[in-house]
């Protein structure tokens, strides 16, 4: 009887109707899930329409869904029955005349094999459960993935979720609210996904745990269905007339009131027909529902669901397909970095050549500036070799001082030692030849430290211009490395020979009369110039200190200050008569008496008294022992003339080698280092590597790559695939859309959507 209610009142209507949307393209997306669960979890991201099932334990999730299906095949307890997400695909299939099969099941994980015997759906689904989160009550969040093909069932796709519980049973967590909380959120969230929340007509409405999860994913309610269940035992003098019309919790998509079978009804095993005779009659005998029959029974559910599914689809068509359309050109790009398998030595020859003729292509454009990947953020290649050639050679030798851990001090010594015995009467040239070759030899360790630069970034770049081609033969990017690596050591030789020869050059023939020498005679014009200029400047510093001297006495006089001391300063030199220091005429004096002081002598002095005095003088002087290390304190104003010649001759010629330093080594470095990498790398890569007996060893691909290479082909051919069904209904879609725009008209509830038609309000 139940049978001939649904085929007679509901399902011919779906079996007579003209193709619709939903008719190919729920189908489609069913297929489309299928193949994408294929590829594991690369794909698993893209978002597909569907319909998401939540409630609570107990609200007759299991009996919609089953009511829907028109078979019994789901688990049932008084605990917590759904423990993992089943993805349930409905396939309405014509039915074949004589064929008494017409209805089957089929498991994602047992592909190929059909289940006739929904109890055996039953028990597939425990034991797939029971496998994944174990015999106690426990949850888990892998998909089992059921399809269902029957001439009784709309086109959709639902998703039942564990039902939503308070306290944890068996062995499960004491989160177990959380983690179920979180798992359905995990579907529901995603726009693409239609919420079907199962609320019991026994309970508060506003307190519900489905609707309240579900307003946490959708606020607006847009995308929310209603199902109010067991409105068949609700407290005698109530209905659930308010729920259906939306008044308690309103939703975008209303409201659809079923009546599930009971516990009893089912250990007796009342058939889902007798169950849904039973709905339809309730529904038309009660003075309320009968009202609102558009909102009631399990075929409107249905037929509700079948045409949202296909309105979202319809919509999200086109981002689908643009969306997989992306997926696959990645695809295919990613797949051609890893290349094709090869097998014969010609093959393989011609692999080898290819990517060494690309590595030093990308090698030379890299230095030259001339890279195909441009960066914007920093330098990189030739760039950074200019760089370090101008800023960290080029400007730092400039800043130099030419008299680096060279003190006048030590000029003055190797002037003094270089005269010897004799009293130089011009500067010599030995000091200066010394103390410049000296000052050159500095300039060593920052040509070879900038020659150490510029070989670390040709690693850098070498390293920079593996390909991902390259990538793919790991031991051929090892041999690779190390052959540039020798290269570049042997290329390194002949610069640092250069350069080491370039400062060798200049010390060892000091050229004085090159053009841009200041010379000796200029030399000590300049100098003599500067001594004057500082002895003027000091001999105006010194009358300024003997006016401020005199001004300071003259107010000390009239402030009645006596003067203090003797008439004569103490630091003035008594002068003879003849204007001659009594310091400088001691010795005479003393061994010859003075004039000066006969006076008070004795008028007659013997000869012999005077010598012996004299000898008895001379036995008292004791010379010191000379120190260790001899240097003089006093500097006279020739040597300091001296000095300020050296320190030009040495400021100038230094001047001139640091230009033909700063010019040499960069040119010496690009002959020998860069320009000779360029040139001739290719041709050394192919003399080391290019040997037939190697080309197997050099092409060896890890394990990963060609793991992976399968698995993009895998990914490659499923996107295909989908992009391939896609493209069918697409002109299917177009002439839908055109039929559904020009009849809209005619029909007032389709030119607004079916969710006008659906709306809560439409019972009133």
């Amino acid at each position: 009887m139940g049978e001939a209610v649904i085929r007679s009142n509901d399902m011919p209507t779906f079996a007579t109707t003209p193709q619709t949307i939903g008719s190919s393209l729920i189908p489609v997306i069913n297929k489309l899930q299928d193949i994408l669960a294929s590829s594991g979890t690369e794909l698993s991201d893209i978002s597909l329409p569907q319909v998401a099932v939540v409630g609570s334990q107990s609200s007759g999730k299991s009996s919609v869904l089953e009511a829907l299906v028109g078979r019994d095949f789901l688990p049932r307890g008084c605990d917590i029955c759904t423990r993992r997400p089943l993805v349930l695909m409905l396939e309405n299939r014509p039915p074949n005349s004589g064929d008494d099969t017409s209805e089957w099941g089929e498991f994602r994980h047992l592909p190929g094999r059909r289940f006739y015997d929904f109890f055996q759906i039953r028990r597939e689904i425990q034991a797939e459960t029971e496998r994944e989160a174990g015999c106690n009550k426990g949850v888990s969040d892998n998909q089992i993935r059921l399809k269902i093909s029957s001439p009784n069932v709309l086109n959709m796709t639902l998703i039942d979720l564990p039902g939503i519980t308070k306290l944890p049973v068996g062995d499960q967590p004491r989160d177990i609210e959380e983690r179920i909380r979180r798992m359905i959120m995990s579907y529901i969230k995603d726009e693409n996904c239609i919420i079907l929340a199962v609320s019991p007509a026994n309970s508060d409405l506003a307190t519900s745990d489905a609707l309240q999860i579900a307003k946490l994913a959708d606020p607006t309610g847009s995308r929310t269905v209603g199902v109010i269940t067991k409105l068949d035992i609700m407290d005698r003098g109530t209905d659930g007339c308010n729920f259906l019309l939306g008044r308690v919790v309103p939703l975008k998509l209303g409201y659809v009131g079923v009546v599930n079978r009971c516990q009893e009804d089912i250990n007796k095993n009342r058939s889902i027909q007798d169950a849904l005779a039973y709905e339809e009659q309730f529904f038309c005998d009660h003075p309320v529902y009968n009202y609102v029959s558009d909102h009631c029974g399990i075929p409107k559910l249905a037929k509700k669901l079948n045409q949202i599914l296909e309105q979202h689809i319809r919509r999200n068509f086109p981002r689908l397909k643009a969306e997989l359309n992306s997926r696959m050109r990645a695809a295919m790009k990613e797949l051609q970095t890893y290349g094709e398998l090869v097998e014969s030595k010609a093959e393989q020859g011609a692999i080898l050549l290819d990517l060494l003729r690309r590595y030093c292509d990308d090698f030379s454009a890299m230095v030259d500036g001339k890279s195909q990947d441009i960066s914007t953020k920093e330098l990189r290649g030739g760039a950074r070799i200019l760089y370090f050639l101008k800023s960290m050679f080029v400007e730092p030798l400039e800043e130099m001082d030419p008299f680096e851990h060279l003190t006048d001090e030590d000029i003055a010594y190797a002037l003094k030692n270089s005269s010897g015995l004799r009293n130089v009467l011009f500067v010599p040239e030995v000091p200066f030849e010394v103390l410049v070759r000296r000052q050159i030899a500095q300039l060593s360790d920052p040509c070879h430290q900038c020659l150490q630069i510029v070989y670390d970034e040709l690693i850098k770049i070498s390293r920079a211009c593996e390909s991902s081609r390259l990538q793919r033969f790991s031991y051929l990017r090892r041999c690779v490395n190390e052959a540039v690596r020798k290269f570049l050591d042997a290329a390194a030789k002949p610069a640092e020979t250069m350069i080491q020869n370039l400062i060798e050059m200049e010390m060892d023939y000091i050229n004085s009369w090159h053009p841009k020498f200041i010379g000796g005679n200029r030399a000590v014009e300049l100098a003599a110039l500067q001594m004057r200029t500082s002895e003027e400047r000091s001999n105006i510093e010194r009358g300024q200190a003997s006016m401020k001297s005199q001004i300071s006495q003259s107010v000390a006089r009239s402030n009645g200050v006596p003067k203090q001391g003797n008439p004569q300063s103490n630091n003035e030199r008594p002068i003879s008569a003849g204007g001659i220091s009594s310091s400088r005429t001691w010795a005479i004096s003393s061994i010859f008496g003075s004039r000066l002081s006969s006076v008070e002598s004795p008028a007659v002095g013997s000869l012999e008294g005077s010598l012996h005095e004299v000898d008895h003088m001379l036995s008292t002087i004791q010379l010191r022992e000379p120190p260790s290390t001899l240097r003089p304190t006093e500097m006279l104003e020739n040597e300091a003339t001296e000095i300020i010649i050296t320190k030009m001759l040495v400021q100038s010629y230094f001047d001139i080698v640091r230009k033909n330093i700063q010019d040499s080594v960069p040119k010496a470095i690009m002959h020998f280092l860069v320009n000779h990498t360029k040139r001739n790398l290719h041709n050394t890569l192919i003399q080391i590597l290019y040997r037939e007996n190697l080309f197997e060893e050099l092409l060896q691909e890890p394990d990963e790559f060609v793991a992976r290479r399968k698995h993009l082909q895998e990914l490659l051919r499923v996107l295909r695939h989908a992009v391939k069904m896609l493209n069918e209904v697409d002109s299917d879609v177009e002439t839908q859309h055109k039929t559904t725009t020009s009849g809209a008209d005619a029909n007032p509830d389709l030119s607004n959507g079916m969710y006008h038609s659906l709306s809560p309000g439409l019972g009133n």
